[in-house]
């Protein structure tokens, strides 16, 4: 007999509590649902159950048997469920927290077009840089930049890297020089992002060796990318930002990029979402979506 067919039906019994429940559940007779016990006790040459003309009661093993087929069977629905999504169109409201620019100017055009392509699906984006919680806010996808520091038990998948650069304006350079090599930062004017805690330094690669940190001479201290690049292009000192961020600047002319062929520090940005036996399509397809079209925007 068909070795997972007779797993539900005796699931199917243990859950009803008799064999004359289970076969009425599943349109089957009752011999035929103790011959599909009698089947696998035969395959596995042990007892499941204890029965009498009364009652029926698990052995210990099958116990443990049932709490195994209950997983089984839930893999097998969610591979079911797997193929016929590949059959249909991704439906419903996908829930996605983002920080506030790289969702507005990176996140958020991938987005949309999945929606323009998907006319069933329904979008729901929120901006803001609090890390919000999937269960608790009810989101079904999270973008978060920078490093992980406690994933608190969510599947977490890279789909794209920033690159950081350090940039100024002409007017800072022409007042205060060019720094000839990394070190030299230390002593310039820089225009720091810091939400709260420690002035997180600036972070150059190095072959071998974790990653040089250098914190500038600072007073401007903002907890908003955008305006760092403002006050960049103010000429208000240097600044360490992700090249999709002033790339339309540094086209015109309005900063200039440092030390081109340094390489770049690399931050991570990931796309979280809760461990579940059935990732639904339209999750699904906007993890791939934003994985595969994310790093054309950080280049």
């Amino acid at each position: 007999m068909d070795r997972l067919a007779s797993m539900a039906v005796f699931v199917k019994a243990v859950d009803l509590g008799s064999f004359a429940a289970a076969a009425t559940a599943l349109d089957l007779s009752g011999p035929m649902v103790g011959k599909h016990v009698r089947s696998l006790e035969e395959r596995l040459g042990v007892r499941l159950l204890n029965r009498t003309t009364r009652r029926q009661s698990l052995t210990d093993f099958g116990r443990a048997y049932y709490e195994r087929c209950r997983v089984v069977l839930a893999e097998a629905d969610a591979a079911d469920a797997l193929a016929a999504d590949q059959l249909s169109e991704p439906r419903g409201r996908l829930r996605v927290t983002m920080p506030v620019l790289f969702g507005r100017h990176c996140v958020t055009p991938i987005l949309l077009d999945l929606a323009r392509r998907h006319p069933t699906l329904e979008l729901d984006l929120t901006f803001g840089d609090r890390l919000a919680g999937l269960a608790e806010d009810g989101f079904d996808l999270a973008i978060r930049t920078g490093t992980l520091e406690d994933k608190g038990g969510l599947i977490a998948r890279r789909v794209a890297r920033q690159r950081m650069i350090v940039c100024a304006s002409p007017a800072y350079l022409d007042l205060h020089g060019r720094p000839a090599t990394l070190e030299e930062i230390a002593g310039h004017h820089g225009i720091i992002y810091r939400r709260s805690g420690r002035i997180p330094p600036w972070l150059f690669p190095r072959d071998g060796q974790s990653p040089l940190e250098i914190i500038p001479v600072n007073r401007l201290r903002l907890d908003d990318l955008d305006a760092i690049a403002d006050a960049a292009v103010a000429g208000m000192g240097l600044a360490w930002l992700p090249s999709w961020l002033v790339r339309e600047r540094l086209g015109t002319g309005a900063l200039i990029r440092l030390f081109p062929d340094q390489p770049e520090f690399l931050y991570d940005s990931h796309a979280l979402w809760l461990p579940t036996p059935h990732l639904p399509l339209r999750v699904r397809l906007a993890i791939d979506a934003l994985a595969a079209s994310l790093p054309r925007f950080m280049a």
